[in-house]
């Protein structure tokens, strides 16, 4: 199922004088997190534990997720040739763990699940668009490229069987809703806090509010209002509302000026 591999990469056109250091902050935390794609896959299976088809969905989603990390984690190692992946990786896996001993989805249905797995694709696409275009290092600027437009074929994947077991388990409107802004609401959890720790802090302690805040202070600068109104756009989808009715204008402006808001904030916090 993989379209592209390492090799298709233009590694040579590497240029260090065009690296970022918050990019690479955020790029580092971003490989680690892709990395553990095959961990999500073992969750997913054990969820659809009867469905074979789309556990092989999954296997395959996940492969790409690992080529992703890998991508990302090579460049970082070509911006940074002191940073080991490997070290990153492990101390990632340490002290972040998704609950695989589950028979049954935490978000309460299968449609459910998949409804969040939509949200997840519908932020790292939106995500790596943006980062692709803030960074002006030419290789970092193609890897951004293909993720986001993978990101963008594995939301419409999800969707599609989202649509398979709504058909059949009819959640409402208030459960997919539920379901889309519980995860959401997740965005702010552990991992991405815990990747940008394991990723950049060396021997420090974990303190998740801090953490937190430094990978947002740099990741969501990085959005444009274009990202951000495909975003509403796909998730809105994703729930169950119209993308393109009265009320996706109205959520756009507002996760707009929620964004800028928060992104001040955060300014003056690390001021």
């Amino acid at each position: 199922m993989t379209r592209w591999t390492l090799d298709d990469i233009a590694w040579e056109r590497f240029d260090p004088q065009r690296v970022d250091p918050d990019v690479l902050r955020v790029v580092k935390a971003a490989s680690l997190v892709e990395h553990n794609g095959g961990d999500y896959a073992t969750y997913l299976c054990n969820v659809f534990h009867d469905d074979p088809e789309f556990q092989a969905v999954a296997r395959a989603w996940a492969a790409e997720e690992v080529q992703h990390g890998q991508a990302l984690g090579r460049w970082a190692r070509l911006a940074d040739p002191s940073w080991s992946f490997d070290d990153s990786f492990r101390r990632f896996t340490a002290g972040f763990s998704l609950p695989l001993d589950v028979s049954s989805s935490v978000r309460g249905s299968r449609t459910g699940e998949l409804i969040a797995r939509c949200i997840v694709e519908t932020g790292t696409s939106s995500y790596y668009a943006a980062l692709g275009e803030a960074t002006s290092e030419p290789v970092l600027e193609q890897i951004c490229a293909k993720i986001a437009a993978d990101e963008l074929r594995h939301y419409k994947l999800f969707y599609t069987h989202m649509k398979r077991y709504q058909a059949a388990e009819r959640l409402g409107p208030w459960g997919r809703l539920r379901a889309g802004l519980g995860r959401i609401v997740e965005s702010a959890d552990d991992e991405l806090a815990y990747a940008y720790y394991a990723a950049n802090a060396g021997s420090a302690s974990y303190d998740r509010k801090s953490y937190s805040r430094a990978y947002a202070r740099r990741a969501y600068g990085y959005y444009r209002r274009a990202h951000v109104e495909r975003a509403i756009a796909m998730a809105m989808k994703a729930v169950g509302l119209k993308p393109n009715g009265r009320l996706a204008p109205w959520l756009a402006a507002l996760a707009w000026r929620l964004k800028e808001h928060r992104v001040r904030s955060l300014a003056r916090a690390g001021a």
